[in-house]
Protein backbone atom coordinates (compact mmCIF):
# COMPACT_ATOMS: atom_id res chain seq x y z
CA UNK A 1 0.00 0.00 0.00
CA UNK A 2 2.92 2.58 0.76
CA UNK A 3 4.55 1.32 -2.73
CA UNK A 4 0.92 2.35 -3.84
CA UNK A 5 0.74 5.36 -2.47
CA UNK A 6 4.23 6.55 -3.23
CA UNK A 7 3.90 6.27 -6.65
CA UNK A 8 0.88 8.48 -7.04
CA UNK A 9 2.83 11.03 -5.01
CA UNK A 10 5.47 10.77 -7.53
CA UNK A 11 3.48 10.62 -10.07
CA UNK A 12 1.40 13.68 -8.95
CA UNK A 13 4.80 15.44 -8.00
CA UNK A 14 5.67 14.95 -11.88
CA UNK A 15 3.18 16.42 -13.24
CA UNK A 16 2.62 19.67 -11.53
CA UNK A 17 6.21 20.25 -12.56
CA UNK A 18 6.15 19.54 -15.88
CA UNK A 19 2.63 21.38 -16.32
CA UNK A 20 4.47 24.63 -14.26
CA UNK A 21 7.34 23.87 -16.60
CA UNK A 22 5.07 24.35 -19.60
CA UNK A 23 2.42 27.09 -18.41
CA UNK A 24 6.03 29.08 -17.63
CA UNK A 25 7.98 28.62 -21.27
CA UNK A 26 4.56 28.92 -23.43
CA UNK A 27 1.63 29.80 -21.40
CA UNK A 28 -1.01 29.83 -24.12
CA UNK A 29 -0.60 25.67 -24.56
CA UNK A 30 -2.70 25.63 -21.38
CA UNK A 31 -5.57 27.45 -23.02
CA UNK A 32 -9.12 26.39 -23.52
CA UNK A 33 -10.00 25.48 -26.94
CA UNK A 34 -13.47 26.75 -27.82
CA UNK A 35 -14.79 24.19 -30.88
CA UNK A 36 -16.79 26.43 -33.39
CA UNK A 37 -15.58 29.64 -32.91
CA UNK A 38 -13.59 31.34 -35.61
CA UNK A 39 -10.03 30.14 -36.24
CA UNK A 40 -8.20 33.33 -34.87
CA UNK A 41 -10.11 33.05 -31.41
CA UNK A 42 -10.65 28.98 -30.65
CA UNK A 43 -8.21 29.58 -27.62
CA UNK A 44 -8.27 32.04 -24.56
CA UNK A 45 -4.87 32.94 -23.94
CA UNK A 46 -3.20 32.20 -20.81
CA UNK A 47 -0.13 34.70 -19.52
CA UNK A 48 2.65 33.53 -17.99
CA UNK A 49 2.29 32.70 -14.23
CA UNK A 50 3.15 34.92 -11.42
CA UNK A 51 6.63 34.22 -10.78
CA UNK A 52 5.82 33.65 -6.79
CA UNK A 53 3.12 31.09 -7.69
CA UNK A 54 6.16 28.96 -9.18
CA UNK A 55 7.92 29.42 -6.24
CA UNK A 56 5.34 28.27 -3.70
CA UNK A 57 4.36 25.22 -6.16
CA UNK A 58 7.95 24.63 -6.31
CA UNK A 59 7.61 24.89 -2.21
CA UNK A 60 4.75 22.41 -1.93
CA UNK A 61 6.59 19.81 -3.78
CA UNK A 62 9.54 19.77 -1.76
CA UNK A 63 7.40 19.53 1.25
CA UNK A 64 5.71 16.36 -0.56
CA UNK A 65 2.14 18.10 -0.93
CA UNK A 66 1.84 16.97 -4.51
CA UNK A 67 -1.63 17.10 -4.92
CA UNK A 68 -1.91 20.97 -3.85
CA UNK A 69 0.75 21.19 -5.79
CA UNK A 70 -0.69 19.99 -8.87
CA UNK A 71 -3.81 21.85 -8.25
CA UNK A 72 -2.20 25.35 -8.18
CA UNK A 73 -0.24 24.41 -10.83
CA UNK A 74 -3.72 24.10 -12.68
CA UNK A 75 -4.92 27.14 -11.44
CA UNK A 76 -2.24 28.94 -12.66
CA UNK A 77 -2.12 27.00 -16.21
CA UNK A 78 -6.14 28.59 -16.29
CA UNK A 79 -6.64 31.28 -19.45
CA UNK A 80 -7.21 34.82 -17.39
CA UNK A 81 -6.67 38.22 -17.73
CA UNK A 82 -3.44 40.26 -18.50
CA UNK A 83 -3.97 43.56 -16.79
CA UNK A 84 -2.05 47.04 -17.58
CA UNK A 85 -2.42 49.43 -14.85
CA UNK A 86 0.65 51.33 -13.91
CA UNK A 87 2.64 51.97 -17.43
CA UNK A 88 3.73 54.65 -19.05
CA UNK A 89 2.45 54.87 -22.63
CA UNK A 90 5.43 53.68 -23.67
CA UNK A 91 5.66 50.54 -21.67
CA UNK A 92 2.08 49.82 -22.21
CA UNK A 93 2.33 49.85 -26.01
CA UNK A 94 4.91 47.73 -25.75
CA UNK A 95 3.84 45.08 -23.16
CA UNK A 96 0.21 45.08 -25.30
CA UNK A 97 2.01 44.15 -28.29
CA UNK A 98 3.64 41.70 -26.57
CA UNK A 99 0.76 40.03 -25.51
CA UNK A 100 -0.75 40.30 -28.63
CA UNK A 101 1.32 38.92 -30.57
CA UNK A 102 2.08 35.70 -28.31
CA UNK A 103 -1.96 34.96 -27.86
CA UNK A 104 -2.06 35.49 -32.26
CA UNK A 105 1.09 33.00 -32.22
CA UNK A 106 -1.00 30.78 -30.53
CA UNK A 107 -4.25 31.62 -32.08
CA UNK A 108 -5.66 32.58 -29.02
CA UNK A 109 -7.93 35.76 -27.99
CA UNK A 110 -6.23 37.54 -24.87
CA UNK A 111 -8.53 39.41 -22.27
CA UNK A 112 -6.97 42.72 -21.46
CA UNK A 113 -8.25 44.58 -18.14
CA UNK A 114 -7.68 47.47 -18.39
CA UNK A 115 -6.95 49.27 -14.58
CA UNK A 116 -5.86 53.12 -15.33
CA UNK A 117 -8.75 55.62 -15.00
CA UNK A 118 -7.76 58.46 -12.80
CA UNK A 119 -8.98 58.53 -9.06
CA UNK A 120 -9.95 54.49 -9.36
CA UNK A 121 -10.72 52.55 -7.01
CA UNK A 122 -12.22 56.02 -4.57
CA UNK A 123 -8.01 55.93 -3.70
CA UNK A 124 -8.85 52.78 -1.75
CA UNK A 125 -6.73 49.62 -1.54
CA UNK A 126 -6.34 49.48 -5.49
CA UNK A 127 -5.96 53.73 -5.60
CA UNK A 128 -3.47 55.02 -8.54
CA UNK A 129 -4.37 55.61 -12.41
CA UNK A 130 -2.98 58.41 -14.84
CA UNK A 131 -3.02 61.41 -13.48
CA UNK A 132 -5.76 63.05 -15.59
CA UNK A 133 -7.55 62.92 -18.17
CA UNK A 134 -5.14 64.29 -21.10
CA UNK A 135 -2.81 61.47 -19.55
CA UNK A 136 -5.18 59.24 -19.56
CA UNK A 137 -6.16 59.41 -23.30
CA UNK A 138 -2.61 59.01 -24.12
CA UNK A 139 -2.41 56.29 -22.60
CA UNK A 140 -5.40 54.45 -24.17
CA UNK A 141 -3.96 55.56 -27.76
CA UNK A 142 -0.72 53.96 -26.95
CA UNK A 143 -2.72 50.65 -25.72
CA UNK A 144 -4.35 50.93 -29.04
CA UNK A 145 -1.30 51.26 -30.57
CA UNK A 146 0.03 47.87 -29.18
CA UNK A 147 -3.44 46.08 -30.50
CA UNK A 148 -3.21 47.19 -33.67
CA UNK A 149 -4.94 44.73 -36.11
CA UNK A 150 -4.59 41.90 -33.61
CA UNK A 151 -7.66 40.36 -31.50
CA UNK A 152 -8.23 41.32 -28.16
CA UNK A 153 -10.62 41.38 -25.45
CA UNK A 154 -10.68 44.79 -23.22
CA UNK A 155 -12.63 44.65 -19.89
CA UNK A 156 -12.35 48.16 -19.55
CA UNK A 157 -11.84 49.77 -16.02
CA UNK A 158 -13.38 48.01 -13.35
CA UNK A 159 -15.32 49.88 -11.19
CA UNK A 160 -14.69 52.89 -13.41
CA UNK A 161 -18.92 53.56 -13.59
CA UNK A 162 -19.81 51.53 -10.82
CA UNK A 163 -17.86 53.44 -8.48
CA UNK A 164 -17.66 57.13 -9.43
CA UNK A 165 -16.29 60.05 -8.26
CA UNK A 166 -19.48 61.52 -6.83
CA UNK A 167 -20.17 58.19 -4.98
CA UNK A 168 -16.93 58.36 -2.52
CA UNK A 169 -17.07 62.00 -1.91
CA UNK A 170 -14.85 62.85 -4.10
CA UNK A 171 -16.42 65.45 -6.57
CA UNK A 172 -16.94 68.55 -6.45
CA UNK A 173 -20.31 70.38 -6.66
CA UNK A 174 -20.32 70.85 -9.81
CA UNK A 175 -19.57 67.15 -10.46
CA UNK A 176 -16.32 67.92 -12.33
CA UNK A 177 -14.62 64.57 -11.75
CA UNK A 178 -17.56 62.36 -12.39
CA UNK A 179 -17.83 64.07 -15.83
CA UNK A 180 -14.61 63.55 -16.79
CA UNK A 181 -14.94 59.70 -15.82
CA UNK A 182 -17.45 59.71 -18.10
CA UNK A 183 -15.60 61.21 -21.16
CA UNK A 184 -12.20 59.11 -20.24
CA UNK A 185 -14.57 56.11 -20.58
CA UNK A 186 -16.13 57.16 -23.63
CA UNK A 187 -12.51 58.00 -24.85
CA UNK A 188 -11.88 54.68 -24.56
CA UNK A 189 -14.19 53.01 -25.36
CA UNK A 190 -14.42 54.82 -29.14
CA UNK A 191 -10.61 54.35 -29.57
CA UNK A 192 -10.53 50.66 -28.77
CA UNK A 193 -13.71 49.19 -30.14
CA UNK A 194 -13.42 50.37 -33.75
CA UNK A 195 -10.30 47.89 -33.82
CA UNK A 196 -10.26 45.43 -36.62
CA UNK A 197 -10.01 42.75 -33.79
CA UNK A 198 -11.24 44.31 -30.37
CA UNK A 199 -14.30 43.81 -28.74
CA UNK A 200 -14.67 46.21 -25.74
CA UNK A 201 -16.83 45.50 -22.36
CA UNK A 202 -18.09 48.30 -19.50
CA UNK A 203 -18.03 47.71 -15.82
CA UNK A 204 -21.27 47.09 -13.90
CA UNK A 205 -20.10 46.23 -10.24
CA UNK A 206 -21.46 42.87 -9.39
CA UNK A 207 -25.45 41.68 -8.53
CA UNK A 208 -24.94 42.92 -4.92
CA UNK A 209 -24.00 46.13 -5.07
CA UNK A 210 -25.87 48.27 -7.83
CA UNK A 211 -29.88 47.69 -8.86
CA UNK A 212 -30.21 46.88 -12.34
CA UNK A 213 -32.29 50.95 -12.58
CA UNK A 214 -28.86 52.18 -11.21
CA UNK A 215 -26.45 50.26 -13.29
CA UNK A 216 -28.23 51.32 -16.79
CA UNK A 217 -27.74 54.86 -16.94
CA UNK A 218 -24.33 54.52 -15.98
CA UNK A 219 -23.91 52.07 -18.80
CA UNK A 220 -25.46 53.98 -21.76
CA UNK A 221 -23.66 57.55 -20.22
CA UNK A 222 -20.66 55.66 -20.79
CA UNK A 223 -20.95 54.64 -24.39
CA UNK A 224 -22.08 50.78 -24.22
CA UNK A 225 -24.10 51.52 -27.48
CA UNK A 226 -20.56 52.33 -28.96
CA UNK A 227 -19.01 49.00 -27.07
CA UNK A 228 -19.47 45.10 -27.80
CA UNK A 229 -21.07 45.24 -24.09
CA UNK A 230 -20.79 45.21 -20.45
CA UNK A 231 -19.30 42.64 -17.72
CA UNK A 232 -20.08 41.75 -14.31
CA UNK A 233 -18.43 40.71 -11.24
CA UNK A 234 -14.99 41.65 -11.88
CA UNK A 235 -12.88 40.73 -8.72
CA UNK A 236 -16.24 38.99 -6.81
CA UNK A 237 -17.70 36.34 -5.81
CA UNK A 238 -21.03 36.17 -7.34
CA UNK A 239 -22.37 33.09 -8.40
CA UNK A 240 -22.81 32.37 -12.22
CA UNK A 241 -26.79 31.90 -11.95
CA UNK A 242 -26.60 35.34 -10.29
CA UNK A 243 -24.70 37.06 -12.76
CA UNK A 244 -25.91 35.07 -15.77
CA UNK A 245 -29.46 36.70 -14.41
CA UNK A 246 -28.28 40.11 -13.69
CA UNK A 247 -26.32 40.06 -17.05
CA UNK A 248 -29.70 39.46 -18.99
CA UNK A 249 -31.88 41.94 -16.73
CA UNK A 250 -29.38 44.46 -17.70
CA UNK A 251 -29.05 43.55 -21.36
CA UNK A 252 -33.21 44.05 -21.15
CA UNK A 253 -33.45 47.31 -19.30
CA UNK A 254 -31.07 48.58 -22.50
CA UNK A 255 -33.41 47.31 -24.70
CA UNK A 256 -36.49 48.96 -23.07
CA UNK A 257 -34.99 52.10 -22.46
CA UNK A 258 -34.04 52.03 -26.12
CA UNK A 259 -37.51 51.56 -26.55
CA UNK A 260 -38.72 54.73 -25.29
CA UNK A 261 -38.88 53.22 -21.27
CA UNK A 262 -37.65 54.51 -17.89
CA UNK A 263 -34.57 52.61 -16.46
CA UNK A 264 -36.39 53.40 -12.81
CA UNK A 265 -39.14 51.01 -14.26
CA UNK A 266 -37.01 47.77 -14.50
CA UNK A 267 -37.04 44.99 -11.73
CA UNK A 268 -34.26 44.99 -9.50
CA UNK A 269 -32.67 41.38 -9.73
CA UNK A 270 -33.49 40.26 -5.86
CA UNK A 271 -37.22 40.60 -7.07
CA UNK A 272 -38.90 37.11 -7.36
CA UNK A 273 -38.08 35.56 -10.84
CA UNK A 274 -41.10 34.18 -11.93
CA UNK A 275 -43.03 38.09 -11.14
CA UNK A 276 -39.61 39.52 -13.31
CA UNK A 277 -39.49 37.38 -16.29
CA UNK A 278 -44.00 38.29 -16.60
CA UNK A 279 -42.54 42.16 -16.96
CA UNK A 280 -39.60 40.85 -19.36
CA UNK A 281 -42.05 39.14 -21.76
CA UNK A 282 -44.37 42.18 -21.29
CA UNK A 283 -42.29 45.03 -22.31
CA UNK A 284 -39.38 43.17 -24.40
CA UNK A 285 -39.28 41.83 -27.24
CA UNK A 286 -36.10 42.40 -28.68
CA UNK A 287 -34.13 39.01 -30.26
CA UNK A 288 -30.61 38.26 -28.68
CA UNK A 289 -28.45 39.33 -31.55
CA UNK A 290 -29.86 43.00 -31.04
CA UNK A 291 -29.91 43.22 -27.25
CA UNK A 292 -26.37 44.43 -25.26
CA UNK A 293 -24.21 41.49 -24.18
CA UNK A 294 -22.41 40.79 -21.34
CA UNK A 295 -18.98 38.58 -20.12
CA UNK A 296 -18.79 37.44 -16.52
CA UNK A 297 -16.00 36.68 -14.24
CA UNK A 298 -16.09 32.82 -12.69
CA UNK A 299 -12.57 33.12 -11.27
CA UNK A 300 -13.34 33.24 -7.57
CA UNK A 301 -16.52 32.17 -7.05
CA UNK A 302 -17.02 28.63 -6.89
CA UNK A 303 -17.96 29.06 -3.39
CA UNK A 304 -20.18 31.48 -4.06
CA UNK A 305 -20.13 34.66 -1.85
CA UNK A 306 -18.52 34.30 1.79
CA UNK A 307 -21.06 35.16 4.70
CA UNK A 308 -19.35 37.06 7.18
CA UNK A 309 -19.86 36.10 11.11
CA UNK A 310 -22.91 37.74 12.62
CA UNK A 311 -22.29 40.87 14.28
CA UNK A 312 -18.45 40.02 14.36
CA UNK A 313 -17.45 43.50 12.27
CA UNK A 314 -18.34 47.11 12.11
CA UNK A 315 -17.33 46.48 8.42
CA UNK A 316 -16.67 42.79 7.43
CA UNK A 317 -15.65 43.60 3.76
CA UNK A 318 -16.77 40.83 2.48
CA UNK A 319 -15.12 41.51 -0.94
CA UNK A 320 -11.72 41.58 0.38
CA UNK A 321 -9.69 38.35 0.39
CA UNK A 322 -12.88 36.35 2.18
CA UNK A 323 -11.41 33.19 3.65
CA UNK A 324 -12.40 29.36 2.29
CA UNK A 325 -13.44 30.50 -1.08
CA UNK A 326 -12.76 28.93 -4.36
CA UNK A 327 -12.21 29.21 -8.39
CA UNK A 328 -15.17 28.89 -10.29
CA UNK A 329 -16.26 27.46 -13.52
CA UNK A 330 -13.25 27.51 -16.43
CA UNK A 331 -13.66 30.44 -18.99
CA UNK A 332 -15.07 29.86 -22.12
CA UNK A 333 -16.03 31.48 -25.18
CA UNK A 334 -19.16 28.97 -25.46
CA UNK A 335 -21.61 29.80 -22.84
CA UNK A 336 -24.64 28.37 -24.17
CA UNK A 337 -26.37 31.35 -23.09
CA UNK A 338 -27.20 34.05 -26.26
CA UNK A 339 -26.23 37.06 -24.68
CA UNK A 340 -23.41 36.02 -22.76
CA UNK A 341 -20.24 36.03 -25.03
CA UNK A 342 -18.08 34.71 -22.38
CA UNK A 343 -17.49 33.22 -18.98
CA UNK A 344 -13.78 34.66 -17.96
CA UNK A 345 -11.41 34.83 -15.22
CA UNK A 346 -10.87 38.21 -15.26
CA UNK A 347 -9.27 38.85 -11.51
CA UNK A 348 -6.15 37.20 -11.21
CA UNK A 349 -6.85 34.17 -8.60
CA UNK A 350 -4.25 34.31 -6.18
CA UNK A 351 -3.76 37.93 -6.29
CA UNK A 352 -4.43 40.09 -2.91
CA UNK A 353 -7.74 42.22 -2.95
CA UNK A 354 -5.26 44.37 -0.20
CA UNK A 355 -5.25 45.19 3.49
CA UNK A 356 -8.13 44.02 4.80
CA UNK A 357 -8.87 44.83 8.27
CA UNK A 358 -12.82 44.57 8.42
CA UNK A 359 -13.61 47.57 10.40
CA UNK A 360 -10.48 47.14 13.19
CA UNK A 361 -7.45 48.74 14.07
CA UNK A 362 -5.01 45.95 12.38
CA UNK A 363 -2.84 45.49 11.33
CA UNK A 364 -3.73 42.20 10.67
CA UNK A 365 -6.47 40.50 8.60
CA UNK A 366 -8.94 39.45 12.07
CA UNK A 367 -10.77 36.72 9.80
CA UNK A 368 -6.84 35.54 8.97
CA UNK A 369 -4.55 36.50 11.32
CA UNK A 370 -2.22 37.88 8.79
CA UNK A 371 -0.87 40.77 7.51
CA UNK A 372 -2.73 40.76 3.97
CA UNK A 373 -0.34 41.38 1.13
CA UNK A 374 -0.96 44.65 -0.72
CA UNK A 375 -3.46 44.79 -3.65
CA UNK A 376 -2.41 42.49 -6.62
CA UNK A 377 0.08 40.75 -4.69
CA UNK A 378 0.60 37.02 -4.52
CA UNK A 379 -0.96 36.03 -1.57
CA UNK A 380 -0.26 32.36 -0.99
CA UNK A 381 -2.90 31.39 1.72
CA UNK A 382 -5.51 32.56 -0.31
CA UNK A 383 -4.13 30.93 -3.55
CA UNK A 384 -4.24 27.20 -1.91
CA UNK A 385 -8.02 27.75 -0.91
CA UNK A 386 -9.05 28.81 -4.25
CA UNK A 387 -7.30 25.50 -5.62
CA UNK A 388 -8.26 23.39 -3.19
CA UNK A 389 -11.89 24.45 -2.84
CA UNK A 390 -12.16 25.03 -6.99
CA UNK A 391 -16.02 24.00 -8.11
CA UNK A 392 -15.58 21.92 -10.45
CA UNK A 393 -12.23 20.91 -9.12
CA UNK A 394 -9.72 21.71 -11.00
CA UNK A 395 -8.08 18.03 -10.60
Amino acid sequence: MRGHLRRAATAIAATALTLSTMALANPATAAVEQPGTPPTTRLLYTPPPNPAALDQIRDLVGARQYKDAARLTALVATPQAVWFDSQTPEEAETQVRDVVKKAARAHALPVLALYNIPGRDCSNYSAGGAANTAEYKAWIDAVARGIGARDALVVLEPDALALLPSDCGQDDAEGTKTAARYTEVNYAVDTLEPLRGTRVYLDTGHPNWHAVSSIVPRLLKGGVHHASGFYTNASNYQTDDANSWYGKLISSCIAYVDGGGDAADCPHQSAPRAETQSWLDAHVQVPAERMTHFVTDSSRNGRGPWTPPAGKYTDAQDWCNPPDRGAGARPTLRTGDPLQDARLWIKTPGESDGLCLRGTEGPQDPERGTVDPAAGQWFPQQALELARYANPPLL
